[in-house]
């Protein structure tokens, strides 16, 4: 079965079935202890070509956030879309503080005076009058101050800045409080074969909202590739502790992990898939209201993700035995 395009919510915008994560794209950058935040160097030129490409091969949907290279990562998308902008459906998030000139994270801002501010320059950066979907990025805020912040988005979309919003949060109480409002289309949040969330699951399905699903490859495991030490700007070679699956010593990914990998790869190599377009599949599988976004920064990696589209989603059968192989 074919999966092209999905539709965002209950906002009613369409996208392609697959979007892509443009937190890689941003290059290095840093919180104030130094603690590495990006995905290490990026090639700018050919992020423009791996975005190219994306469209291309029928990806509409791009997720940034302005924190990501501290600005860096809205830039090179707003370049490489010049032109296309009526083509693609737009995704940023805000509530992170930044210095762009050391590229360091210096602290988060949950104010509405602060979430204009950053929009207004989110739209410049992106080279854009409009974000199609505006999400908050602290994933811990307050729930009576998300309630003031929804409240703003409200006005936002009022005002045809935003088309509509949503909440970057695990928490499945936080997120309810979002989808109070009219326009809150979304929750992004972690998922994937080997990290499941079903409440999550189950409130975006009651409430007709997408998951929006970041880390859908587990951070890389499930391309099978992240065996070997990691460079030194990379977030994964001194993993914070949310990070899971990576050893603490920057010597890559953590064995147990790879064992349940291993254990996978034969149903989700299936009908010819590559392990993380089985990934991928698994997630289309999991619920109608998934839209999975998978880092990218090389035409290589838009080329493998994007395959995954025409193969489809697992059958009923597959998503069984996974959740066997995996004592769920």
């Amino acid at each position: 079965m074919e999966t092209t395009s999905r539709t965002l919510g209950r906002s009613g915008i369409e996208v392609s079935a697959l979007g892509f994560g443009c937190w890689a794209v941003g290059g290095e950058w840093q919180a104030a202890d130094g603690q590495p935040l990006g995905w290490g160097k990026a090639d700018d030129e050919e992020s423009v070509r791996a975005v190219h490409r994306a469209l291309d091969l029928g990806v509409t949907f791009f997720d940034t956030a302005d924190v990501y290279g501290t600005g860096h990562s809205e830039e090179v998308l707003g370049r490489a879309l010049g032109g296309r902008r009526d083509q693609v459906v737009i995704a940023t998030k805000w509530g992170n503080v930044f210095d762009p000139d050391t590229r360091t994270l210096t602290g988060t801002d949950d104010t509405p005076e602060y979430a204009r501010r950053a929009l207004t320059a989110s739209l410049r950066r992106l080279g854009t009058d409009h974000v199609d979907l505006y999400q908050l990025h602290l994933s811990d805020a307050d729930p009576h101050r998300a309630a003031e912040l929804r409240d703003l988005c409200e006005e936002l979309v009022a005002e045809g800045l935003v088309r509509a919003y949503g909440w970057s949060t695990d928490d499945p109480e936080r997120a309810a409080v979002f989808a109070k409002g009219t326009h809150c289309t979304a929750v992004q949040h972690r998922l994937n074969v080997l990290q499941d969330a079903p409440q999550l699951v189950e409130l975006c399905e009651r409430l007709e909202l997408a998951s929006v699903d970041r880390s859908p490859l587990a951070m890389g495991l499930l391309t099978g590739k992240r065996r070997e030490p990691l460079e030194a700007g990379d977030i994964r070679s001194r993993p914070p502790t949310w990070l899971e699956g990576f050893g603490g010593d920057g010597s890559g990914a953590d064995p147990a992990w790879l064992g349940r990998i291993e254990a996978l790869r034969e149903i989700l190599t299936s009908d010819g898939r590559t392990l993380g377009q089985g990934a991928l599949a698994w997630l289309w599988a999991r619920s109608p209201r998934t839209v999975p976004i998978p880092g990218f920064r090389t035409v290589a990696q838009a080329e493998q993700n994007a395959g995954a589209i025409a193969k489809g989603p697992l059958d009923a059968g597959q998503l069984a035995e996974v959740d066997r192989l995996l004592g769920r």
